[in-house]
């Protein structure tokens, strides 16, 4: 099995900072992409940012030029430096990872940290 545990979530007024970290363990074999997603109330969950194996990152609109995703590979971490907060950044923030285990290759996903941006 494989695991996603993310950290850094949490309160911040508009304007801030926050950096997100996953880091993925258990039997991986090799990881194709990882990036991040969010969910607000009552939206879909949807793509903010993603990185894959051959360093090409790609970003949601609203979150170019304030978002940077980075992955250390030898870590199996990925994180998402999140610069100029906006109260429309709030959202449950999920890591989702490409992940080739020891059967296939398959989606997998954290539990989610919330990120709380006041106005």
């Amino acid at each position: 099995q494989v695991q996603l545990v993310e950290s850094g979530g949490g309160l911040v007024q508009a304007g801030g900072s926050l950096r997100l970290s996953c880091a993925a363990s258990g039997y991986i074999r090799s990881i194709n992409a990882m990036g991040w997603y969010r969910q607000a109330p009552g939206k879909h969950r949807e793509l903010v940012a993603v990185t894959t194996s051959g360093s090409i990152t790609n970003y949601a609109d609203s979150v170019k030029g304030r978002f940077t995703i980075a992955r250390d590979n030898a870590k199996n971490t990925v994180y998402l430096q999140m610069n100029s907060l906006k109260p429309e950044d709030t959202a449950v923030y999920y890591c989702n990872g490409v992940i080739r285990d020891l059967i296939t290759t398959r989606d997998y996903w954290g539990r989610g940290t919330q990120v709380t941006v006041s106005s």
